[in-house]
């Protein structure tokens, strides 16, 4: 599988995102959707524990910095098929999706797994999220994977309106187990 471009540069910004901006009830300066750079840990981390916080990994359940540093080393290395993408509005960095790419064993392409979709909450509602989930479908499709899938708390009433208008609910339900904590 192909990985994504521009990896070491930021690329242009992206019209169709600075459409949607400009033609929102709130006007807002051009979103630029863009791989990160190492230097943009310090302005990344915030939507990292955002994101966390969101899900109730805060205090004595926040993620030790150990993994959230090699979360972040990942997007970097070129044998792990893991990737990031930022949002960036007036050089301020405003939202963040990390994806994956994997195997399947009923498709013969590889798939694609969008694990993190997190905005800053006073840029909510002028299309981040939408841009970052679309250039997570361009990534994948550079990548000739043809199936872009994800998951959400049901909880989650906000970012499953916009989910909803830009993907299809297939009705499953998740299962999991932390083996290191299993009885």
């Amino acid at each position: 599988m192909d990985e994504p471009s521009g990896r070491t540069h930021r690329p242009a910004s992206s019209a169709a995102a600075a459409d949607r901006c400009s033609a929102s009830r709130n006007a807002c300066p051009a979103l630029r959707i863009l791989p990160p750079l190492q230097a943009d840990f310090k302005t990344w981390l915030p939507l990292w524990d955002g994101y966390n916080a969101f899900y109730g990994r805060i205090g004595p359940t926040a993620l030790p910095l150990k993994v959230t540093r090699k979360a972040w080393s990942r997007f970097f290395d070129k044998e792990i098929p893991v990737f990031a993408l930022l949002a960036e509005r007036d050089d301020a960095v405003v939202g963040l999706v990390h994806y994956l790419y994997h195997r399947s064993t009923t498709r013969p392409e590889g798939t694609c797994y969008l694990q993190d979709l997190f905005t800053a909450e006073d840029q909510r509602g002028p299309g981040v999220g939408r841009a970052l989930i679309e250039g997570v479908y361009s990534a994948a499709s550079r990548a000739r994977i043809q199936r872009v899938y994800w998951h959400t708390h049901e909880s989650n009433a906000a970012g499953r309106r916009l989910y909803d208008q830009v993907a299809t609910n297939a009705g499953f339900i998740v299962y999991a187990i932390d083996l290191d904590a299993a009885p």
